[in-house]
């Protein structure tokens, strides 16, 4: 049956959503214009204090002048060659993460799904290459969100993202987030791997404890396992670490990272110890646009303000005040507020209306805040939001709750 439509398409009202356009997103009836710092400026003149970054995307807010200047200069000369060739900007960056952590190789993508899809991949080529092609399952952690792709929604086990694709793809073993002896008895002769978010954002901002991560390093040493990092939410600067695991006093074998390492422009990577990364040969993986000088011009000036001297040391000031803040906060709308959560500049509140209405509040008070799982509200400003700016968010978010705060029943 043929699904082509005939049917003349009317133009679309600058009033409301383009029609034209899939509704997979349950858009908020907001465009933005521009945007300048922690600001956003809509089509119609409003000023919004961002506080969603782009779901932790604009580490550096928005318009950064070094950001602007690093794309502009390489606009002008080269936007892509294929990885058919050496591209400069991509070893660079390559070079300059691998010295910053754990990393020996580096694998550029589009996206934090990419990312998270290469280094599944990784973890099950490892295995094939030491002569083990029977090691491909996964251990993975409820709550967590890897992705959109078909392999990492099924890592992920939501069923509300699994539903209506089919069979989810297998080789994934989901246990509880925070459970090491759950983790410990998934494990057997098909294990290839365990894959966890140091924090899970998407999952309402769930902070893996030192112990759980630490026990986690334990299992994959002593199964042979790879332990691989999602740390596409959580990572480039996030918790006041460069990455969140740094916290834990460990590392993994493989990771996986996007959103903030490009700072508004799409980039992702995966990387790994030379030891991990042995099966990755030539033929096993590729992108078309994967690490083009665009992208990589944008993360290297992204990278050169994360490593200043004083930055990250500034973000956990900054996720510091938050806190405290948000701490405030919950003592004064009790009814409202239930915790507080936060690693960093990766910030909510699990909130007793539905997260919804909390976020729809905001939004009233022009303060974008993002929803997560478990009736969780995000607070994820850049990470170069100034003090001010945070004392500003916490005015506006204590006046949404005023607004979703049931009143008190009067006495009979």
């Amino acid at each position: 049956m043929s699904t082509h439509s005939t049917k003349p398409r009317s133009a679309t009202a600058s009033s409301g959503p383009s029609s034209a356009v899939m509704p997979t997103y349950a858009r908020h009836n907001i465009a933005f214009d521009r945007g300048e710092g922690a600001w956003l400026v809509a089509t119609t003149g409003e000023r919004y204090l961002d506080f969603a970054s782009g779901v932790a995307v604009n580490a550096l807010g928005h318009a950064h002048p070094k950001l602007i200047g690093a794309l502009t200069e390489q606009a002008q000369k080269l936007w892509h060659s294929s990885n058919l060739y050496r591209i400069a900007g991509q070893e660079r960056l390559a070079e300059r993460l691998c010295e910053a952590t754990f990393a020996d190789k580096v694998f550029f993508t589009n996206s934090g799904a990419e990312a998270c899809e290469g280094a599944i991949k990784l973890a099950r080529r490892y295995h094939f290459a030491s002569g083990n092609p029977e090691r491909w399952r996964i251990v993975t952690f409820k709550g967590a969100f890897h992705g959109r792709t078909l392999a990492t929604i099924a890592a992920a086990g939501n069923e509300k993202y699994l539903e209506g694709f089919g069979e989810p793809a297998p080789g994934f073993d989901i246990v509880a987030f925070g459970d090491l002896e759950a983790a410990a008895q998934a494990i057997g002769p098909k294990t290839a791997a365990i894959m966890v978010e140091p924090v899970q954002g998407e999952g309402g901002v769930r902070v893996g404890s030192s112990q759980f991560l630490q026990g986690l390093r334990a299992l994959c040493d002593e199964h042979g396992l790879l332990l691989v990092f999602d740390e596409v939410q959580c990572g480039m600067g996030r918790t006041g670490k460069l990455f969140a695991h740094e916290w834990a006093g460990i590392t993994p074998d493989v990771m996986a990272v996007a959103k903030g390492i490009g700072g508004g422009f799409p980039v992702g990577c995966f990387m790994a110890t030379d030891a991990a990364a042995k099966g990755m040969i030539a033929g096993t993986h590729g992108s078309t646009y994967g690490g083009n000088p665009l992208a990589m011009a944008v993360g290297n000036a992204v990278l050169d303000a994360v490593l200043e001297p004083g930055f990250l040391a500034r973000v956990a000031a900054a996720g510091l005040r938050l806190k405290q803040e948000l701490a405030r906060i919950k003592d004064e709308h009790a009814d409202v507020v239930e915790e507080v959560r936060a690693s960093g500049l990766l910030a909510g509140i699990k909130v007793r209306p539905p997260m919804g209405e909390v976020v729809g509040a905001c939004l009233g008070e022009k303060l974008l805040t993002v929803g997560a799982g478990e009736n969780v509200v995000r607070l994820l400003p850049p990470l170069n939001v100034t003090d001010a700016e945070i004392s500003e968010a916490a005015q506006r978010l204590s006046a949404a709750l005023k607004r979703v705060a049931k009143p008190a029943a009067k006495p009979s």
